[in-house]
């Protein structure tokens, strides 16, 4: 080998190990702020995201469903108030990605719709650091259309064109308004709020009929939604009025008039709510799609989390479970095993898949007994085969108590698997009724550190923002406290599923309304009621 040929194998061996130790960036469109328009495949990106570094304009539904394991990173770029300048942000993703880290930025509407993302690709190529794009659903698209104006439609315009109408301080807008004017098309002109002035008269002196219908859209696709319309002269005038403010865009053409038979999404029955829902994530899933059906938008932020007993890395709690299987199977006498939990009666199968127990083992024994505290627990019971003999028909720890002591012979012993430290109100009717009980823990709750997640919820807390917050035990209302320690609880409207939950809200003097019964539907059907909609679910 010529030492020419060494020196193009050593070139190529350093290439190769600088690509293995670089990691990737992708740039993903995060949609225009209603949750449910990221794709799949940017929602999948985020979820293994190691960085995420994020603008202004992504909504806190969004934000409180990034990954807690990743490294939020907030860029925060608005008009005239960048946190941290555009060179700056594409140091920051050369940086981490150099870290060998798996980095997204997450862009309002989609990249490279004067999303700046091509900038900040320039940079990475540079570099030689791997990436992808993701597309985004933009906003000039998405954000008419939640307003009932179509971009295009064949009896009024066959295009549309989309403008920015942002300008660099001291500089004038650099658009051929005469030519926009000519192509009779609807014009779409993002970040143009500044700007709207010289828009709509630029837009007439090169000929535009004054008359011509014009809207402007404040946070499309949100809860905070707001739109007029005008015409290209009144439009300024009329938006000042209502107090429209960035973000917004402005939307120019025949197609304006047809909003008033087409809007849609204010008609839903919980448009222009923000709910904070505070349970634990994987008992979320269905609470948030119905609300978010109904129109509201939805903010996860579980103030609690749950562990398996498993994961604690305490031996004599794993050895405790165990132990209470072990009389269960062996023992002659009346049992009955309750769940106060989903996540009870997960944990405890958990438990016995990972020793390989048979459950058969345990179901063998006619004098065996089911106990669930309401019907979410009766039906994740049902998902393993097995349907409770006893329910209460008011879903509460100490409804529970009343009835394993009512139903339960005295020669029965209960055998509790629920959360560590559970509720006490069950234990003491079965102490007061001389009922023999065991309380096994399955998983333990801690609280959760929310980080600049946290950080913002507070902050729309303190503007006024979130207009409910749902309870579904006492433990998250403690756990919220101890997150939000800046707000004024005086002034939360507290929706809570039962009267124990509701005695600790209204230790905080929070607004409280209790539910009819101690179920999601039932919470929800207290959400419409409250806003006066429940004939329209």
């Amino acid at each position: 080998m010529t030492e020419c040929q060494k020196c193009v194998e050593r070139k190529a061996q350093h290439m190769y190990a600088n690509k293995k130790q670089n990691g990737k960036v992708w740039l993903v469109g995060a949609g225009p702020g209603d949750v449910g328009l990221l794709s799949q495949k940017g929602f999948k990106v985020l979820q293994e995201a190691e960085v995420i570094i994020f603008d202004a304009l992504i909504s806190l539904e969004l934000l409180a469903l990034l990954p807690q394991k990743a490294e939020l990173l907030d860029v925060g770029k608005r008009a005239a108030h960048h946190t941290l300048p555009q060179q700056e942000i594409n140091q920051l993703l050369l940086e981490k990605a150099k870290e060998g880290k798996k980095v997204v930025r997450l862009k309002g509407g989609d990249p490279f719709v004067f999303g700046r993302g091509g900038e900040e690709l320039e940079q990475l190529v540079k570099e030689q650091i791997p990436f992808e794009i993701v597309p985004g659903i933009t906003s000039s698209i998405a954000v008419p259309a939640y307003n009932g104006i179509p971009v295009t439609h064949r009896n009024f315009t066959s295009s549309f064109h989309v403008i920015t109408g942002h300008k660099k301080k001291g500089e004038s807008l650099d658009i051929d308004f005469k030519a926009l004017v000519e192509m009779q098309a609807t014009l779409v002109f993002l970040m143009g709020v500044s700007a709207m002035d010289k828009i709509c008269s630029s837009l007439i002196e090169n000929g535009m009929c004054k008359d011509m219908p014009a809207a402007i859209l404040e946070r499309g696709t949100t809860c905070h939604q707001k739109r007029v319309v005008a015409t290209v002269e009144t439009l300024k005038k009329e938006a000042e009025k209502v107090g429209i403010k960035s973000p917004a865009i402005i939307v120019v053409g025949q197609v304006c008039s047809l909003e008033k038979k087409f809007a849609w999404f204010e008609k839903k029955p919980l448009f222009g709510k923000q709910i904070l829902l505070t349970r634990p994530k994987n008992r979320m899933v269905t609470f948030t799609k119905k609300v978010r059906d109904l129109g509201a938008q939805v903010i996860e932020f579980p103030t609690l989390q749950t562990i398996p007993i498993n994961e604690l890395g305490e031996p004599k709690l794993e050895q405790d479970f165990w132990n209470a299987i072990k009389k269960i199977e062996e023992s002659e006498e009346k049992k009955c095993i309750a769940f106060t939990s989903p996540q009870g009666v997960e944990d405890f199968f958990l438990q016995l898949r990972r020793q390989k127990k048979d459950i058969r083992s345990i179901l063998a024994d006619p004098k065996l007994s089911f106990a669930v505290i309401g019907s979410a627990t009766k039906r994740k019971l049902e998902q393993y085969g097995i349907f409770a003999d006893y329910m209460p028909k008011t879903f509460s720890a100490n409804a529970l108590g009343e009835l394993l002591v009512q139903k339960l012979s005295k020669d029965t012993k209960v055998y509790l698997f629920r959360a560590e430290k559970g509720s006490l109100l069950l234990t003491k009717r079965l102490q007061d009724s001389e009922l023999e009980y065991e309380d096994v823990a399955v998983y333990r709750t801690i609280d959760t550190n929310g980080g600049v997640v946290r950080e913002k919820i507070e902050q729309a807390f303190l503007d006024g923002e979130i207009d409910y917050v749902t309870f579904t035990s006492a433990s998250t209302v403690k756990g919220f406290v101890k997150n939000f320690t800046k707000v004024d609880y005086r002034e939360i409207h507290a929706v809570c599923i039962g009267e124990h939950t509701a005695k600790e809200a209204q230790k905080y003097h929070m607004h409280v309304t209790v539910s009819e019964k101690a179920s999601v539907d039932s919470m929800i059907d207290t959400l419409l009621t409250i806003d006066g909609h429940h004939e329209n679910r």
